[in-house]
């Protein structure tokens, strides 16, 4: 039975690699000039086979697992999703206007 369990332990690690990557230990302190190259970010929550709520840095191939009710790791978090929200409005603002131009020249 043991040799099965482990088996079936193997297999499931090699179809599903990330799904045991979860944050240990979190950082309650981060430097400012980490939290200004972070390229995105990740929540991770305390719940399934991840025990311990996160947010999880992603800069320049590297993750820092850090404290999500630290201050100035949630004012990063706003700032990305608010530039992101930002860059998506202008896009679809260009693509209307485009849409719009192309119109008026066909009439």
């Amino acid at each position: 039975i043991s040799v099965l369990f482990l088996t079936l332990l193997l297999l499931f690690l090699a179809l599903f690699p990330g799904a045991f990557d979860c944050c240990m230990k979190i950082s309650h302190e981060i430097p400012k000039g980490i939290l200004r190259r972070v390229e995105r970010f990740e929540i991770q929550k305390a719940d399934g086979l991840c025990h311990l709520e996160a947010v999880i840095l992603h800069i320049k191939g590297k993750k820092f697992c850090v404290n999500p009710r630290n201050r100035k790791v949630k004012k990063m978090m706003r700032k990305i999703k608010h530039k992101i929200h930002r860059s998506e409005s202008h896009v679809r603002k260009q693509r209307r206007t485009r849409i719009t131009k192309q119109k008026e020249q066909k009439q």
